[in-house]
């Protein structure tokens, strides 16, 4: 995941919540974000 942008992180982590996908795939993204110190 280091390649995506951060504004890609967020924007794939909104979705991902809207879209109500795999809670484990959401946790992973948000792990991610906190990791890049990232505010949702």
């Amino acid at each position: 995941m280091n390649e995506f942008s951060d504004a890609l992180m967020l924007s794939t982590y909104k979705k991902a919540v809207e879209l109500e996908l795999e809670p484990a795939f959401i946790q992973l993204l948000k792990e991610e974000l906190e990791r890049r110190q990232l505010q949702l």
